[in-house]
């Protein structure tokens, strides 16, 4: 009788890819972070801060595409997934703010953003 084994582990190459797309996203988010006090101190602080959102945006759908490949070939937890869709939905929340120029959330959720992407890559990094 044999039995199959199912690896539940991602494979190295996506995990790393995982690892990777999540610091980018930490430093595009704290390059946000500088682009903002720019944005009060400078003429082209704006253009900047405009361009990291963009820029942020697409590091937060890369996160999610590195979780799902991560996740897909392993059959392993669906975790990282759901956390990566979530930080999109904060990202999506965090530029209609900005839009809508509503400093008063748009600034403490980008403080959370930061600290989350700084929590998952640490957990990442473990």
């Amino acid at each position: 009788m044999t039995t199959q084994v199912t690896a539940t582990a991602s494979t190295p190459r996506s995990s790393s890819f995982l690892r990777i797309a999540i610091a980018l996203q930490t430093l595009t988010l704290f390059l946000q972070a500088v682009s903002a006090g720019l944005l009060l101190t400078s003429s082209y602080g704006e253009t900047l801060h405009s361009v990291g959102a963009r820029v942020m945006y697409g590091a937060s759908m890369l996160y999610v595409l590195a979780a799902v490949l991560a996740w897909r070939p392993g059959g392993g937890s669906p975790r990282p997934v759901r956390h990566a869709s979530g930080f999109l939905v904060l990202a999506s929340v965090q530029v209609v703010l900005g839009i809508a120029h509503v400093p008063s959330v748009h600034l403490p959720l980008g403080v959370l953003m930061f600290g989350l992407s700084v929590l998952a890559l640490s957990r990442r990094n473990l």
